[in-house]
């Protein structure tokens, strides 16, 4: 079916290039708002007929004219439909559904990938500040940001996972602080704990290696600790490479990892925020007012300017920013998506205007931003907040200790990412229908079933060398087209960076195989019928496998339930 679409798309330009031969035209397919109404929509005839100066339905007659003289419209499709004011409605034959299954059998791990288009992406995600255990919402972070990574990927871009993170801030003093309070003996609730220091019993057990002079080692720093209480810096390096090492642990609990750490202590360090600063001012983009540093981000489409330099002689946060993301292009990375939480959004503006200002060849628009809301964690009817070890919200790691791996990725992936999400813990744990990655796995576990029994029945293999033509039941033909969707919704899926169209495709597929394994017999007395429902089967499965592996979810081979599946295989 994807080779007769594509043949189908240009049969489309050469009959719309008939009437029209002017017309810069794209051929394009829609999906009919009704599964009756067939299994593509053409607008063409309304797209054209102002331009043309003719009624939109009798160019639709013309245009469905100069279609059925194409070989490939007279191979492909059974029927052309006009309807409304000038859709036309293209039903495929048997054979073009049917050729889906070859396609998938044929592809196997690569069907829905592209090949490899020259392009870079860098995707920065999660970027923690390493002064705690990482929380429920870096977890969606992690999760959104490593399925955008596999999914550019299976659309040829060559990508980059960059983690960035402040190792020099306030933030990581108040955790020095707080670690040497619990070297000296004191802990929270104590008259002299510091207000402001983290509470967590992660901080006692920094505390509790840092006085044992022990070695940390994390993904991008490694650190020996003095044993000293009152060496603060030496707190400081060792808490942050402490909290690093767990952040890695983490993480690769979750499945994500990282090509690359960038510390913002680098862009001081290197001068990248002085460098910034200095083009923007030659640029003459600043002024100087009430003692500070601004930036004429109104020239941009700010809804005021913003202070760069305080008078205090600090910078505000977003023009380190504005220098990370200099860097960024400067190492070629000409498209860049950061996954970010809500709260950042009142950056967007200023630290595009910066990259205009600054003059260095970004063009409008980057990078790329997807932002998402935080998650509210339910558990046996009630909001969960507190989590002992952090001292005050739900981690990662909790969620994927109380159910699983599979369950936290699949559910946090789960819907757009700027919407509220409840994470329901005992949802998670439900072995049924309801829990949408149960429902999912399930799918390819039955599927694995059916088909080990009937090879233990010593059936034919299940491959594109069966009749396909067999292949006719409702349900086979809706199956068959769920699967032929698969490489364009991967496709436009990373148009939107929008992982959560993945999730949606895998809750539609295993409802289409759950109805077909409720309306069929897949083991039956005729082995030519065997033998074509096992090659859907086997090509079903391949593409949950392959939607499953780009958000980083397991398709398991075999799974129980608490009911017992319909007696429909025997």
């Amino acid at each position: 079916m994807i080779q007769a679409k594509q043949q189908l798309l240009e049969a489309l330009g050469a009959a719309v290039a008939q009437l029209a031969p002017d017309a810069a035209f794209s051929p394009a397919f829609e999906s009919p708002k009704q599964a009756a109404h067939g299994d593509f929509a053409v607008t063409a005839a309304m797209q054209l007929s102002r331009r043309l100066k003719r009624n939109p339905r009798e160019l639709a007659t013309a245009l469905v004219q100069a279609l059925q003289a194409q070989p490939a419209v007279q191979r492909w499709v059974q029927a052309l439909e006009i309807a409304g004011p000038g859709f036309i409605n293209l039903r495929l034959t048997e054979a073009a559904r049917q050729a889906v299954v070859a396609e998938v059998l044929a592809a196997g791990d690569a069907f829905g990938r592209r090949p490899a288009n020259g392009q870079r992406l860098m995707v920065e995600f999660v970027s923690a500040n390493p002064t705690g255990p990482l929380h429920v919402g870096h977890g969606r972070q992690g999760a959104l940001g490593d399925s955008i990574c596999r999914l550019f990927e299976s659309q040829g871009w060559q990508v980059q996972r960059e983690f960035y993170y402040n190792d020099a801030g306030v933030q990581i003093a108040t955790l020095a602080l707080s670690t040497q309070c619990r070297l000296k003996g004191l802990k929270p609730g104590d008259a002299d704990w510091p207000e402001s220091a983290y509470n967590g019993d992660y901080i006692a057990d920094i505390a509790a290696d840092f006085s044992a002079k022990k070695t940390v080692h994390a993904d991008d720093r490694a650190f020996t600790a003095s044993g000293d209480p009152d060496d603060l810096d030496s707190i400081r390096q060792f808490a942050v490479a402490y909290l690093r090492h767990e952040q890695d642990l983490d993480l690769r609990a979750f499945g994500v990892r990282f090509d690359h750490y960038f510390l913002e202590s680098s862009l001081y360090a290197d001068g990248k925020v002085e460098d910034t600063v200095a083009r923007l001012q030659a640029a003459g983009k600043t002024f100087e007012q009430d003692g500070a540093l601004w930036l004429r981000s109104t020239d941009y489409g700010d809804d005021k300017d913003r202070v760069m330099r305080k008078s205090d002689g600090t910078y505000t946060y977003f023009v380190p920013d504005v220098a990370y993301h200099v860097n960024k292009w400067e190492r070629g990375f000409q498209k860049v998506i950061n996954v970010q939480g809500t709260d950042h959004h009142g950056t967007i503006a200023r630290v595009r205007a910066g990259l205009q200002a600054a003059g260095v060849g970004i063009p409008q628009g980057w990078p790329d931003y997807v932002l998402h809301k935080m998650v509210t964690v339910m558990k046996g009817g009630e909001e969960v907040k507190i989590s002992k070890r952090a001292g005050g919200y739900v981690t990662l790691r909790d969620l994927i200790d109380w159910t699983s791996r599979d369950a936290v990725r699949f559910f946090l992936i789960s819907r757009k990412a700027d919407t509220e999400f409840v994470f329901d813990v005992d949802l998670a744990l439900k072995a049924s229908d309801e829990n949408p990655v149960f429902y999912v796995q399930y799918a390819h576990a039955r599927i694995c079933s059916v088909l080990a029994e009937h090879a233990r029945r010593g059936g034919a293999a299940a491959d594109a060398g069966a009749d396909l033509s067999l292949l006719t039941a409702p349900t086979e033909q809706a199956l068959m087209l769920k699967l032929a969707a698969f490489p364009d919704m991967l496709a436009a899926a990373a148009a939107d960076m929008a992982p959560h169209d993945i999730a949606f495709y895998l809750r539609d597929m295993a409802a289409a195989f759950h109805s077909y394994y409720a309306a069929e017999r897949f083991l039956v007395d005729d082995p030519a019928l065997a033998r074509a429902r096992m090659a859907l089967l086997a090509a079903t499965r391949q593409v949950l496998r392959n939607a499953l592996e780009l958000l980083g979810v397991s398709a398991p081979e075999s799974m129980s339930r608490d009911t017992a599946p319909p007696e429909t295989t025997a």
